[in-house]
């Protein structure tokens, strides 16, 4: 239930600094956003799929935190990546 490489390679270039740049949050928060919706959609056909839920569940906490601490040290990249992924705060 990952993220394709194609998908992957995508959110790199567009939230990346470089096409290399996979470790910055704005990257990992793009990803972690593109395999919750994965995720979501799979849960809506096999609702007692336990074990993706719980996955899903942990994917959420991380992409929480992951923003939570990017709106600490850049606020105005927080609001811009939470603007273009679509996200609430």
């Amino acid at each position: 239930m990952a993220v394709s490489k194609q998908t992957k390679a995508e959110l790199i270039k567009k939230f990346g600094k470089t096409e290399k740049d996979t470790g910055s949050v704005e990257v990992q928060v793009a990803i972690l956003t593109a395999s919750i919706k994965h995720l979501t959609e799979h849960l809506k056909n096999n609702d007692k799929d336990h074990v993706a839920r719980r996955s899903l569940l942990v994917l959420v906490g991380k992409r929480k935190s992951l923003l939570s601490y990017l709106e600490k040290q850049d606020r105005d990249a927080y609001i811009k990546l939470i603007a273009e992924l679509g996200l609430r705060k």
